[in-house]
């Protein structure tokens, strides 16, 4: 592991350690490693999720808690690409599937001719 991951990771556990959760949390980690992203942080706190000398359950919960947090941040809102399509407009199987039905009567004329 990393020097700078490590400072992070034991930044994490003993501000979660201390009874910090959520934002205080993040902003202890952030004190105490200032050039800390919110990536770095992610990172870090799967890490202790992982550890399995990390066994006291709301440390592990706190954890978790702040690294789903924080990982939806990173992500956002905006880049859901569901988000923005219209529910009522077809895909484009459905187009498909229904010109292709259109086109079976035309064709079932032709073959009768």
């Amino acid at each position: 592991m990393s020097e700078k991951r490590k400072r992070v990771y034991e930044a994490l556990l003993d501000g979660a350690t201390e009874g910090l959760s959520g934002n205080g949390l993040f902003d202890f980690v952030l004190e105490r490693c200032p050039k800390a992203t919110s990536k770095k942080i992610v990172r870090a706190s799967l890490l202790a999720l992982t550890d399995p000398d990390v066994t006291d359950r709301n440390i592990l919960h706190t954890i978790y808690a702040l690294a789903i947090t924080h990982r939806m941040d990173e992500v956002g809102s905006t880049s859901d690409p569901d988000d923005d399509e219209n529910p009522t407009e077809k895909s484009p199987a459905l187009r498909k599937l229904k010109k292709m039905r259109a086109a079976a009567p035309e064709l079932s004329e032709a073959n009768q001719i």
